[in-house]
């Protein structure tokens, strides 16, 4: 395994790899956005504004870093070679939404979580934006796009599974088959399979959007916290597992 070190006291928590080879992620203590060169192992920092705190970063159809900047409660886009700022507030009544990850859909559109309660899109080309308030209050976090243009996002707090109608922006529902699991990370697989990580059961889910059924299978170790997960071009699932302090590899062919 091989490691790069950033800023002390960045405290890197996203990370998303650019066409160019380089490595956006969120520093989030020292309200910046970052970019590695994993080439020269060095890094450099954005600065997003006062009292910036971006936690998810995303490269959108553009080629810019789309960040959700929960400091500044705005959406914050970052054009890779003038490294400008363009923030898109959210509305003064959604103050402190807790901004937490985004997906563009097959449209080009925007959607974002918000783990105080909300869910929202943003028209990137006329600023337009849209902010909905979540089934079950607190919770939304991750988000993700299948291949054919459906947009889920899992809450953790709420301990579901929402689909998106694109059109309405209302929310449906979708029980994992686990109580209290803490959704928590999701991800699409080239079928259009979500899979989700339960927090707080230990547990690696898997949503059939098309026969809409459910999958699970529990972590090893004593005390297993799947928070981060990833499927690849081969459609295997990796998870960042906090309770054994390592990455997963999960074949779902053989189990």
């Amino acid at each position: 395994m091989q490691t790069f070190p950033v800023l002390a006291g960045a405290r890197p928590h996203d990370v998303y790899p650019a066409p160019d080879d380089t490595v956006w992620f969120t520093a989030q203590s020292a309200g910046k956005l970052g970019r590695l060169d994993p080439k020269t192992g060095k890094s450099d920092l954005i600065a997003l504004g006062p009292g910036a705190a971006p936690h998810g970063v995303i490269v959108g159809p553009d080629g810019a870093a789309w960040v959700t900047e929960g400091g500044q409660n705005a959406i914050a886009r970052v054009d890779p070679a003038t490294r400008a700022v363009k923030l898109f507030p959210l509305p003064r009544e959604r103050r402190n939404a807790n901004l937490n990850t985004a997906s563009f859909d097959r449209r080009g559109l925007l959607w974002f979580t918000g783990q105080n309660g909300i869910y929202g899109r943003l028209d990137p080309k006329t600023g337009a934006m849209a902010v909905f308030d979540a089934p079950r209050g607190t919770g939304p976090y991750a988000i993700a796009t299948t291949p054919d243009g459906e947009v889920f996002f899992a809450s953790l707090a709420g301990n579901y599974l929402g689909q998106i109608d694109l059109e309405s922006g209302s929310v449906t529902v979708l029980e994992p088959p686990v109580p209290r699991q803490g959704a928590r990370r999701v991800w699409s697989d080239s079928r259009g399979a979500a899979w989700i990580t339960g927090w707080n059961s230990g547990d690696l889910f898997r949503y059939d959007s098309k026969a809409k059924t459910w999958a699970h299978w529990h972590l090893p170790g004593d005390g297993p916290q799947p928070y981060a997960v990833y499927v690849d071009e081969t459609d295997a699932v990796w998870v960042s597992d906090w309770g054994a302090n390592a990455i997963l590899h999960f074949d779902p062919k053989n189990e």
